[in-house]
This record gives C-alpha cells, sequence and structure tokens, in this order.
C-alpha cells in the first residue's frame, strides 16, 4: 500500500510535535525555536498589511529540517502486521503471502489501524491518491487487482506506482522507469549535441 497523506506539513499539529521534540531535546527555548515562534500575516493587494497572526499547526515549508520534524511527528506509528517503510511523508506498508484474500485482509487491518493514530496526529489520508499494488512473477494472475479498503470506501488499485521518482512494475523489472528515463536523457543528448554544432556551436567552457 503506497499511503498518501493530503497537506502533511501544513496540518502538522504543534502542541504534539513540541511534546515530542522536548523528550529527545533537552532545550525548551531550542524546541519553542523550531516549532512555536512562527507566525503570518497577508495582504489584500493595496499594500494594506494584517496583523501577525501565530501559526498552530504546520512545520516551515521548504526548510531542510522539515523532513526530519515530521519523522519525529510520526515516529510512534502503531505496530501493524505488515512492514512499514517511510520517507518523510511518503509511507508504504508491505505484507508478503502467498494467499491473495490474506494479504488483503491484512491490508485491510492494517489500514485501519494507522488510520486511527494519523485522525490522532490531526493527519488526514487520501483515499483518491492511497494505491494498493502488487508484486509477484505469476503472469496468469497479471490482470488480478488487490480489493483493499479504508473506512469503508475501496481504496484504487494502480499496477504502476510511483514511489521517490522511481516507476514500479508488477514483476520489478522497471523496464518503464528505464524507458522513461532513456526518452528524457535522449532529448537532453539532442539538445547538447544542436547547442554543440562544429561551424557555430557553443564553446566547451559554455558547455
Amino acid at each position: 500500500m503506497f499511503v498518501d497523506l493530503t497537506a502533511t506539513y501544513g496540518t502538522v499539529w504543534h502542541c504534539g510535535l513540541t511534546c515530542k521534540l522536548l523528550r529527545l531535546l533537552p532545550d525548551r527555548h531550542m524546541v519553542m525555536e523550531l516549532v512555536g515562534n512562527h507566525s503570518f500575516t497577508f495582504t489584500t493587494g493595496n499594500n494594506k498589511w494584517s496583523r501577525f497572526r501565530r501559526l498552530k499547526n504546520s512545520v516551515p515549508r521548504g526548510s531542510a529540517l522539515t523532513p526530519l520534524l515530521f519523522n519525529i511527528y510520526t515516529s510512534d506509528l502503531p505496530t501493524t502486521v505488515s512492514r512499514k517503510y517511510a520517507y518523510a511523508d511518503d509511507l508504504v506498508i508491505m505484507y508478503v503471502d502467498g494467499d491473495w484474500q490474506a494479504v488483503e485482509g491484512v491490508l485491510i487491518k492494517d489500514m485501519a489501524t494507522i488510520g486511527e493514530c494519523l485522525q490522532t496526529l490531526e493527519v488526514k489520508l487520501s483515499t483518491t491518491k492511497t494505491v494498493s499494488v502488487i508484486f509477484h512473477l505469476h503472469n496468469k494472475e497479471a490482470k488480478r487487482e488487490l480489493k483493499v479498503n479504508f473506512n469503508n470506501v475501496a481504496l484504487p488499485f494502480c499496477s504502476e506506482p510511483k514511489y521517490l521518482g522511481t516507476t514500479l512494475d508488477r514483476t520489478l523489472t522497471y523496464r518503464r522507469h528505464l524507458k522513461s528515463l532513456h526518452k528524457k536523457l535522449t532529448s537532453h543528448v539532442a539538445l547538447l549535441r544542436w547547442l554543440a554544432g562544429s561551424e557555430w556551436g557553443a564553446g566547451a567552457t559554455t558547455l
């Protein structure tokens, strides 16, 4: 299961994150600088600014610390039968079994468990972008799809999901990903050839 979280960094609960940071960092002032002392203002376009308001949610956008802060915020996800793999807000749960129904049953149960925890953390799960996927070498079952639901909503199945910039396929050959990469590199090489024309092209230093 590839779990998609909606507006992840903007929904982080400051009070919950502060409590978790205080367990790791003994300096209260440092924690407050990381989380608590953030405010915002806005303008209507005619150079009139609103009063400063204190942010009660979210982590700093574009900061190198943002993924780390979110990892700390979600570090206490509950124990599940499935294995969990997380990189910042990209969460994957995986279960291995030769029985299709067993896989579906475990994933449904674990999704419910994770969903309850995310609700406590005030992080919303997207039921349209969270997808199930299966990897195997049984060609006879190539068109078989997993049936997993969350809160009585059927989650979509994706045969070739994209994770951390890599397109995966059922047999993990990475064929589609490599074709896409080849196409992109070919266009870039063609551009360099055009720029490096022997008679009028740019010099080696420019290239």
